[in-house]
């Protein structure tokens, strides 16, 4: 390698390390609002929930942030196929866990509007439901760090019980508001809950995907 191609390969490397920081930071991040947003809706905690709808902000700052890197180090570095799929890669899975943000802030307006009141067993199942998605995340980003395919898929495969916790709060709610009327308002926001979580796992599962793609050169979709 030339000394040109020694400084571009030395220059692409930090800006990689850089980008990967700021996706680990950002993935840290949203993991602590989903978990916020959930333990506001089990405490019945208003300001929390409020907090967590801030900090949205932090999220798409940091997802921006990473937007402005990738694209710097396309028009800077010159990168070759595998880098820009890298890079590329490296957009969507910032992309993907800013929308877990979303999701955490629509918690947190749900738990506003649920306010203070009885809840449901189901709410447990919800609990389940969040912290599985914080080891599907631990994992992700692990698997990211270390460009290891086999945990990503092993990631995907998690999301299956995600789905059926969500599938079993979305049935012992609609009996409730089959059995009480009255309880309609507050179970269709626990729903909206559940089906926040879900999305939110689906996107870690898309980082997953994204994993395997920068490890292999294969994009396909796992867990279908």
């Amino acid at each position: 390698m030339t000394e040109r191609g020694r400084h571009f390969r030395g220059t692409y490397d930090t800006a990689l390390r850089e980008l990967e920081a700021d996706v680990a930071r950002l993935g840290r991040l949203c993991g602590d609002l989903i978990h916020r947003s959930v333990d506001a809706l089990v405490r019945q905690d208003p300001e929390q929930a409020r907090a967590v709808i801030a900090a949205d902000d932090d999220a798409d700052r940091l997802h921006l942030e990473v937007e402005r890197q990738v694209a710097r180090a396309i028009a800077t570095q010159q990168p070759v196929a595998t880098d820009l799929r890298e890079l590329l890669s490296i957009l969507v899975i910032s992309l993907d866990l800013e929308r877990m943000a979303d999701h955490a802030e629509a918690v947190g307006r749900a738990v506003l509007r649920l306010g203070r009141g009885p809840l449901p067993a189901s709410v447990g199942d919800i609990v389940q439901m969040e912290q599985v998605i914080q080891r599907m995340l631990s994992d992700a980003l692990q698997s990211f760090a270390g460009r290891d395919a086999v945990l990503a898929e092993a990631v995907a495969r998690q999301d299956d019980v995600v789905d059926a916790l969500r599938s079993r709060v979305v049935g012992d709610l609609l009996t409730a508001m089959r059995e009480d009327p009255g309880a309609t308002p507050r179970a269709v926001d626990l729903i909206l809950v559940a089906q926040h979580l879900e999305r939110a796992a689906d996107h870690i599962t898309n980082v997953a995907e994204r994993v395997v793609y920068i490890a292999t050169g294969q994009l396909r979709e796992l867990n279908v």
